[in-house]
Formats: structure tokens, sequence, C-alpha cells
């Protein structure tokens, strides 16, 4: 038995979350928000932290500055129930991540300030503790500029090991897809983009041309539709699963909790269905308060949420 279901390497730092801002921000103008939220931030560590909370045994190893925000960012990932011991703090400059969004009623604006996101290396991950696992999960892969040359690499290790792989990439910030990205498909075994991020990798704006030019890539590609729920590809067969309605708060970290919901199912053997209906019911929670993991840290909230959604849909 390993010790873990899935590790993680990957980036952790803080999301500061402002709202009430107006859409247009001039310069030199004093601008006041409504409400603001510092919570866990980056997707790695929000997926992390969700699986630990849906009672999956999860590994993480990150790098974190000597700073209060990284102590932050460490204690609130770790009393979610992450085992945490094989993060690195670095001394000096660069700091702990951040990341600061301007959340508006249907959209956003996101600033980061890379930090240590941007240092994780090949050097400093234990291949030995994040091969006592089940499964292996990368996020982030444009963020992870000291590891992404050697991520297939990574990949190809862990899967001689006997662990599956998972991978979301997230956005690019340089809107380039590149990155020897199409190699580091070969080794993975589920790939979790977005719509936009499917449609921009396979090049082509018709998503079901997108969907098919990854299957042929990846055994199962799973696209996330947002309020249109999310669909599968495994070989020929494609699979839908609708969205749970809810009052969001916002999307900060959605498609991460939506990430963790789905493989909480898979490295447990359950079938697609399964595994798209408990990512929409995790993306969904995620909304409902601030940031992406607020709605998991609540135990008696986030049970309630699944029984009752579980419930509806006869499950």
């Amino acid at each position: 038995m390993p010790r873990f279901d899935v590790t993680v390497a990957g980036e952790l730092n803080l999301d500061l979350i402002l709202y009430g801002l107006p859409d247009e921000l001039p310069p030199e103008r004093e601008l006041i928000a409504e409400r603001m939220m510092l919570t866990l931030g980056s997707s790695s560590a929000i997926l992390a932290h969700n699986l630990a909370a849906l009672g999956r045994r999860v590994g993480f190893i990150s790098r974190i500055g000597d700073d209060h925000l990284g102590q932050i960012a460490l204690d609130r990932l770790g009393a979610g129930g992450v085992d945490v011991s094989k993060v690195r703090r670095t001394t000096g400059v660069p700091k702990t991540g951040l990341t600061v969004i301007l959340q508006r009623e249907r959209w956003r604006n996101m600033v980061t300030y890379a930090g240590t996101i941007f240092e994780l290396n090949f050097e400093d991950l234990d291949l030995g503790y994040l091969a006592d696992s089940r499964h292996f999960h990368l996020s982030s892969f444009y963020l992870q500029r000291g590891l992404q040359n050697r991520v297939a690499e990574l990949f190809q290790k862990l899967k001689a090991a006997g662990l599956s792989i998972s991978l979301d990439t997230n956005d690019d910030p340089d809107d380039r897809w590149q990155g020897g990205l199409t190699d580091v498909l070969r080794h993975v075994d589920v790939f979790l983009p977005n719509e936009r991020e499917a449609r921009k990798i396979a090049g082509t704006e018709d998503l079901q041309t997108a969907l098919a030019r990854l299957a042929k890539l990846v055994p199962v590609v799973v696209v996330k539709l947002g309020a249109e729920g999310a669909m599968a590809q495994r070989g020929s067969e494609r699979f839908t699963s609708p969205a749970v309605k809810v009052n969001a708060v916002d999307a900060v970290g959605a498609g991460d909790s939506f990430d963790a919901g789905f493989l909480s199912q898979y490295v447990c053997g359950a079938d697609l269905p399964a595994c798209l209906t408990m990512g929409n019911l995790a993306g969904a929670l995620s909304t409902t308060r601030s940031g992406g993991t607020e709605a998991f840290r609540d135990h008696q909230y986030r049970e309630q949420f699944f029984r009752e959604n579980l419930a509806r849909r006869g499950k």
C-alpha cells in the first residue's frame, strides 16, 4: 500500500481577492474595494488541499520564501490535511508568490508576483516521496519555469514506478502554448484543460475538433465548460455531465476544485461519469465561498452540500 493516494509538485502561495471595484481603474486615483479575502491560492495547492478535504492522502512538494505569506500558506495547506514535510523554505529573494485578483460580477483581472513559483526545479524533487503514491498530478505547467524542461523526464520516471499521471496546464501567461507540451502529454493519463485551454493547445477554435485531437494524445481528456458542466473523451467514447446550479460568490479555484473532485474518484477506480459528477460538485462547492478552498475548510457545510446535491442526482 503506497503512502499517498496522490502526490503533487508545484506552487504554493496566497490569493488576495478584492471585491466591488469599478470596471475601469483610472490612474492616480485611490479606489476603494468593498471587501477582501486573503486565502490559500495557487492551482497546485488548491487542488492538494481540496483532495485532502475529500478524504484522499496527499503529499506535496514546493518552494516558499522565508516570509509571513509563505508561513500562512504552509500552515493553511498543512491544516487541510496535506503532508507538507517536503516543502522547502528558501532565504533571501525571491519571496513567496502572491496573486491579486480584482473580482467583478462576471469577470476578473489577475496579477501574479511569481516569486518562488518560478524557482521550483527538478533537484528540489524527492522522487522516492513522489513515487510512494498511486497517482501524480501537475498543475500550472507554464508557471513551473524551473521545472518545465524536465517535466517529461519526471513523468517518465513516475510512470516507470507505476503511477498514473494527470496534468492541468492552466493558463499560459505568454499565450504561446509551447514548451514541449506535446511530448509531455504522451506520458499523461488524464488531461484536464478548460475550454479555452483545450482550443489553444489543439490549435483550433472548434471545441469538438480540439477534443478529438487531444484524445489522440491522451487516454482521457476532460474539458471543463464552466456553467455548462464538463465533458470527457476516452478513445471514441464521449461523456457529458451538467453543472450544479449554485449562488456563486466567485469562480476562483473552481477549475482546480473540479480537478480535485474528479481525481478523488479516479484514483479509487470510479467510472468516468462518476468522476465527472464529483468534479462538477467540487467545482460548484468552491464557488459558494470566497477563493478556492474556503468552502472545503468548513467540514459540516461541505458534507451537507455533497449530501444534498448527490441526493438530487439520485446518487
